[in-house]
């Protein structure tokens, strides 16, 4: 059973705190620009409608915070380091995908808008495309960090297991998809495909920033 979450709409048909899914989304469903978040207790919601979504924009606010303790358990991130990540709006939806240096946040790729694409195929293709990079720049040990198991799995399999259709709306996000099948079964690669703990360390540096 999934724990109860708390919605706060600051930008929407109507403002304030949610606690269910569907009565926020009925405040932000068609409004232009809106602002809202989800977070785990209902005193952390309160404390986010009293501030503004600018402080809560690209942070994970459903999950309740590690202790100082808890944190130390997971390390801290190599900063040298490439971080992947993609962002979808809809599932399917408008996709895009990028690679980011760890440290420093700069944009080393970036690619989309491609048309009815997921999540889990842009972090698929993204950690491929940042293998390849890598690779050509023979940075043979460099490590390259994802925040989705899922598309971890799909390159180690060197197969992009995705079940979404396919048309002439798509046609180019499966030529791409194709493409980083073939890379993956024909080049081999010694980088380390590293798990970035979100809940430790905070959004990964390649995220977009539209949570």
């Amino acid at each position: 059973m999934s724990k109860k979450k708390y919605y706060v709409v600051w930008k929407g048909k109507k403002t304030g705190v949610f606690s269910s899914w569907q009565a926020c989304k009925r405040q932000i469903d068609g409004f232009e620009g809106a602002q809202y978040k989800s977070f785990f207790s209902l005193d952390e919601a309160d404390i986010a409608f009293s501030k503004t979504y600018k402080d809560y924009k690209g942070k994970n606010t459903s999950k309740p915070n590690l202790t100082e303790k808890e944190k130390a358990e997971y390390g801290t991130p190599i900063a040298e380091s490439l971080s992947v990540d993609a962002a979808c709006a809809g599932n399917p939806g408008i996709l895009e995908y990028r690679g980011v240096l760890t440290n420093s946040k700069k944009e080393i790729f970036k690619q989309g808008p491609f048309k009815n694409g997921t999540n889990n195929i842009g972090e698929f293709l993204a950690l491929v495309h940042g293998l390849a990079i890598l690779k050509k720049k023979n940075l043979k040990d460099y490590p390259i960090y994802s925040d989705s198991k899922i598309a971890m799995s799909w390159v180690h399999q060197k197969k992009c297991k995705t079940n979404i259709y396919f048309d002439s709306n798509n046609k180019e996000l499966l030529d791409l998809i194709k493409r980083a099948e073939h890379w993956l079964l024909n080049n081999s690669y010694s980088n380390p495909i590293l798990k970035w703990e979100t809940k430790a360390w905070g959004e990964i540096p390649a995220d977009f920033g539209r949570k």
